[in-house]
Parts: structure tokens; C-alpha cells; sequence
């Protein structure tokens, strides 16, 4: 099992990958096949959503025939599919279908390590597992950002994805070896139950905006439009924004690993999540406000936006305290469906909010970062009526 956990830590890098690196790619790929922005927005929300429609079968599937086969058939011929695709693209349209593939492919794997953490570890540090196995993972969000640029100046992009769907079919090879299923739950007298069971857990439903929202900020600002952020108002070079991305990068990794066991060492998930999120809603403002007063300045806050934004598993481990055993494949990924599908949405919508804005490149920005903090605030608003699990 621990050989089996570590490839799907390595899956998981590959997926922050994959939903991070169109930032760093987005110069070269205007200029080589024509993507604009606004095209790399679509194809990044067809990653989220496409990633999140599947996390109902993907339930199903852990609950039913478990990790090992789930998670290494989808990342072998999704991921690594939808890396030769990339690879091979001539336009944009080829673009968003690599996209759509790989987020097939990666759709498994976090949600496979969670389903065994949540049926052989105690509730009580899935938090903590559940926010070491996104700060492991966040390292595909730093290889997407100074690491990549220089690999594709030294050997061009289509290269680069070619090596990238040898690694993703490897690592789908490891799976499919080295994942042991752990044992079933025992099923109630009234059946194995579904996703509309789901929905009768009162506990869920004051959880589930946050869920949809809060994730969103941090993943299509560091995934998309911080690369176009820093080009357009400060004219920025692939180095310089792959310098800035990075750092956000770092950030993110620190504040999934902080997030973790917060909630045992103040006795509280909620309030760990309230004050997190309204951290990463002052940021957003901050980068409103003041788009245009320097590269240093939008890094920090762009870097804050990362750390205080990484409460995804602090919200998952809310969530999943609500989940009889019988169901946490399908909580954990019902939960996961609100939290990329509403990245997924929010992306989508980003680009007619980008291509519709007027003004200087600061104004389309500053429009940019409020589309993205007003549901932030909403989400932080209901999310006050959910009932505290302690930690």
C-alpha cells in the first residue's frame, strides 16, 4: 500500500501539472498555433469541468471495483492520451481536446488516495493526509512554472509534452502494479446507496458553496491568468512570469501543508476555513485595487492568494466528517465535483468577463480579479451557517 500511495502522489503531481502549466505556454502557444488567452481559458475549464463531471463515476468506481484499476486505466489512456494530442496540436481546437483528455485522466487520482485514507486511517487525520498529499502533490504546480519554461526553451514545447505522456504512462504503469485496494466496506441492509443519499446529509449543505467557489481564485489565476496578467500589464517575459507562478507555486504547496492539521490544533474546522478563505478574499481585492504597482508587489499577493486560498482539503475534511462508511467514494468525489466543477464554471466564465472588459490592461484585470472574489465572499457568507466538526 505505501508503494502504491507514492505513485499516486506522483499521479497527482501530474495532475496539478497539467491544470497549471497553459500560464507558462500561453506566449508560445499565440504565437506557434494562435491560442489566444481567451482560447486557453476554454481549454482550461474544459479540464475542470470535464475532471468534474467524472467524479460521479469515479465514486461509483472506488466504491465498486476500487483505486487500482480506476485510477491507472483513466491516467494511462486519459493523461497520457491527451499529452500526445497536446503534443501534436495544430490549433486551438486541439488543444481543448487534449485538455478534455487529460482531465479523464487525472480525475482519479487524488480521489483514490482520499478513498484510502478515509477507509484504513482514522477520521481524525484525514485532514492532515489529505493536506500532505496536496502539498507533495503542488509540486507539479512548481515543475509547471520556472521548470517548465526552461525546458521548453531548451527543447521547444512539443518535446516537452512528448516526455510528459512517456512520465504519465509510466506512472499509470506503477498504478495498475502497485495499488492494493483496501477492504470493502460493509454495506447496510438498505443497499449501497448514491449520490442523492448524499444530498439528505443537512450537515453538506452550507459546505458545498464554499466548496464551489474557494478553490476556484487560486487554481485559474495560477493556472491562466497570471501569466497574461503579468505579460499585459507589465509586459513580462515567459522567464519573469515563470519566476512569479513559481512563487505562487511554493506558496501553495506551504499553505496545503499548513491547512492540514490546523483544524486538530484549534479544535475547529470551520473557523480554520472562514478565516483561510477571508484571508484569500483580502488578496484578491488587494490585486483589484492596486493591478498595476509592480511585478514585486503583484507576486506577493498573488503568492498570498496561493497560501490562503489552499483550503481545499481543510473543506474536504468538513465534508467528509458528514460520510458514512459505505459512502466515502462518493462523498469524497461529490465534493471534489463542486470544488473543480466550480473552478471548471468560473474559468469558463472568465473569458467573456477578460475579452468584454474595456480600458487599460490594468481596468481588464482589475475586472478579472472582482469577477473572481465577489463569489469568493458569497461562498464565506453561507458557509457561516454550516455546523462545526472538530478536529
Amino acid at each position: 500500500m505505501r508503494a502504491g500511495l507514492v505513485f499516486l502522489v506522483a499521479g497527482y503531481v501530474l495532475s496539478q501539472f497539467y491544470r497549471a502549466f497553459l500560464a507558462v505556454l500561453a506566449p508560445i502557444l499565440s504565437v506557434e498555433i494562435g491560442a489566444t488567452p481567451g482560447d486557453l481559458a476554454v481549454s482550461s475549464g474544459v479540464w475542470f469541468l470535464i475532471f468534474a463531471v467524472m467524479q460521479v463515476p469515479v465514486g461509483e468506481a472506488l466504491d465498486r471495483i476500487g483505486p487500482r484499476l480506476t485510477a491507472s486505466v483513466l491516467l494511462g489512456l486519459g493523461g497520457g492520451g491527451g499529452a500526445l494530442v497536446f503534443a501534436l496540436a495544430e490549433g486551438p481546437w486541439a488543444v481543448h481536446v487534449a485538455m478534455a483528455l487529460i482531465g479523464i485522466g487525472c480525475s482519479p487520482v487524488l480521489m483514490a488516495s482520499y478513498y484510502i485514507f478515509a477507509r484504513i486511517y482514522p477520521p481524525a487525520v484525514f485532514g492532515t493526509l489529505a493536506g500532505a498529499i496536496i502539498g507533495v502533490g503542488s509540486l507539479g504546480n512548481i515543475a509547471g512554472a520556472a521548470p517548465l519554461a526552461w525546458l521548453v526553451g531548451a527543447v521547444g514545447w512539443r518535446p516537452a509534452l512528448f516526455a510528459l505522456a512517456a512520465v504519465t504512462f509510466l506512472v499509470a504503469s506503477a498504478l495498475w502494479v502497485f495499488v492494493r485496494d483496501p477492504e470493502r466496506a460493509d454495506v447496510p441492509d438498505t443497499g449501497r446507496g448514491s449520490v442523492l443519499q448524499l444530498l439528505k446529509v443537512p450537515g453538506l449543505w452550507a459546505i458545498l458553496p464554499l466548496m464551489a467557489v474557494a478553490y476556484a481564485p487560486p487554481a485559474a489565476i495560477r493556472g491562466l491568468w497570471a501569466g497574461p496578467y503579468l505579460q499585459e500589464v507589465f509586459g513580462a517575459d515567459a522567464a519573469i512570469i515563470g519566476r512569479a507562478t513559481l512563487v505562487m507555486a511554493l506558496a501553495m504547496v506551504v499553505g496545503n501543508f499548513a491547512y492540514g492539521p490546523l483544524d486538530r490544533i484549534f479544535g475547529t474546522r470551520k473557523w480554520v476555513v472562514i478565516v483561510g478563505n477571508a484571508g484569500a478574499a483580502f488578496c484578491l481585492a488587494a490585486l483589484a485595487l492596486l493591478p498595476g504597482t509592480g511585478v514585486g508587489t503583484a507576486t506577493m499577493f498573488l503568492a498570498a492568494l496561493g497560501l490562503f486560498g489552499s483550503s481545499f482539503p481543510a473543506i474536504m475534511a468538513h465534508g467528509r466528517s458528514f460520510f458514512p462508511p459505505h459512502l466515502v467514494g462518493r462523498g469524497v468525489t461529490f465534493l471534489n465535483m463542486f470544488g473543480i466543477g466550480g473552478a471548471g464554471i468560473l474559468q469558463f466564465a472568465s473569458r467573456p468577463v477578460y475579452e468584454g472588459a474595456g480600458g487599460t490592461p490594468e481596468d481588464v484585470f482589475r475586472t478579472v480579479f472582482l469577477f473572481f472574489l465577489a463569489p469568493l465572499v458569497v461562498g464565506i457568507c453561507l458557509y457561516f451557517f454550516s455546523r462545526d466538526a472538530r478536529g
